[in-house]
């Protein structure tokens, strides 16, 4: 079978090279040209600094970036890391000079998907893509991607969990494929706010991941109410303390489902930044008493400093009352944050809804505040702005060579 004929939707990618060399460029433009003609080749002839590279990811939006870690493998090992940690979203090729096992273990481990060994082969690109398209079967061409919205408490008991299983069931109505997934490995608690059990868990998920499929995927999760829900271990379990990428999970519910919320139990570690980095919304739930606003604060400098986008950030206060704590102005201007939603104090609502394990009633006012929240959240968005770049990489989409085959 012909390589369009296999993968009619890696045919139309946007592919990103970023290469000093341009051997190894006209290589991979022979190459692409050849057997994806329908496809958009762009190029970056050096190793683009941190800022620059961001810009290019955000503005450009490749679906897949080919790095060369033979020209420099320290810059090209640096440059997948980045990538991956910048942008998680985009999959690494590593373009690596000889078959050689601990450069492609060392790529592999910075955050490559795949790699390719050059001199490079119209069979070598067919079983990268293959193996790609594997992990996304609905990928561009062939479906379309789905969001994924994560829900993290700025500190403990401000309410996330409730946010994010409420927000699911009323997102439902927008939505006709909805996962909510708790991915706290700790201190899960979807399972008791809505009465759910199961002898799987995201665990699993992450042990499986090279095998994820639809059969395999139906038996980790339980549906309920229309909606399929992952759950988190009941206890402790063997290497929960290990876990450091949830690209397997999310990358299967992206191409699964229309919208997955996910339920994590603190911004930080690795885990947890992984999912942060994944997410196209990050939902920073917290309240408006003064700990949980300096926790806040600490959470919005850790993600900056981790290079957690804080575009993507909204900050949810949740259980708001006029009457106690600080009000909506004073919060925005002591953390320097603009609150996207005030979720209103409801005890009665929220307490009877958990006992039952039912959603939080359309009617009660927390609900009428999650209703509203996902309409803000699911509305049209407004056109995006220029980007103003700064002077030192202002003409930096100028390096593009951009090609149509």
């Amino acid at each position: 079978m012909s390589l369009n004929d296999s993968f009619q939707s890696a045919g139309n990618w946007k592919y990103l090279v970023i290469s000093p060399s341009q051997g190894i460029t006209k290589d991979l433009q022979q190459l692409l040209s050849g057997n994806m003609p329908q496809s958009q080749v762009l190029e970056i002839p050096v190793y683009p600094p941190s800022a620059g590279l961001l810009e290019v990811l955000n503005v450009q939006a490749p679906d897949l970036c080919l790095a060369d870690v033979a020209s420099d493998p320290d810059r090209g090992l640096d440059l997948i890391r980045e990538i991956a940690t910048m942008h998680a979203k985009t999959p690494v090729v590593a373009l690596i000079p000889s078959n050689d096992t601990d450069l492609i273990l060392s790529c592999l481990r910075a955050g490559a998907a795949e790699f390719l060994i050059h001199p490079f082969s119209s069979e070598q690109l067919e079983q990268v893509l293959g193996r790609l398209v594997a992990k996304n079967p609905t990928a561009k061409g062939n479906g379309k991607a789905g969001r994924i919205i994560a829900v993290v408490p700025a500190k403990g008991a401000c309410g996330a969990s409730t946010v994010a299983s409420g927000l699911t069931f009323h997102w439902k109505r927008r939505a006709s494929k909805m996962l909510l997934a708790d991915l706290d490995p700790l201190t899960g608690t979807i399972s008791f706010l809505l009465k759910l059990k199961s002898q799987f868990s995201f665990m699993d998920a992450v042990t499986l991941h090279q095998a994820l499929d639809p059969d395999v995927w139906k038996s980790l999760i339980v549906p309920t109410q229309g909606i399929d829900v992952m759950l988190s271990p009941d206890s402790s379990v063997e290497g929960i303390h290990d876990i450091r990428d949830a690209a397997g999970i999310l990358d299967y519910a992206r191409w699964h489902y229309d919208t997955s919320i996910i339920d994590i139990g603190s911004p930080y570690g690795a885990w947890n930044l992984s999912t942060l980095r994944h997410a196209d919304e990050i939902l920073l739930v917290s309240t408006n008493e003064l700990p949980a606003l300096q926790a806040t604060q600490r959470v919005l400098n850790y993600l900056d400093q981790n290079r957690v986008d804080r575009g993507k950030v909204k900050l949810i206060v949740n259980r708001y009352s006029r009457d106690v704590g600080l009000s909506k102005e004073v919060v925005e201007t002591a953390i320097r944050c603009e609150v996207f939603q005030l979720l209103p104090s409801d005890f009665d609502s929220v307490q009877r809804a958990m006992i039952e394990g039912k959603p939080v009633p359309v009617s009660s006012p927390f609900g009428k505040g999650l209703s509203v929240l996902a309409e803000k959240l699911g509305g049209r968005p407004e056109p995006a702005k220029p980007r103003k770049s700064s002077s030192a990489w202002s003409g930096l989409l100028n390096l593009f060579s951009r090609t149509s085959h």
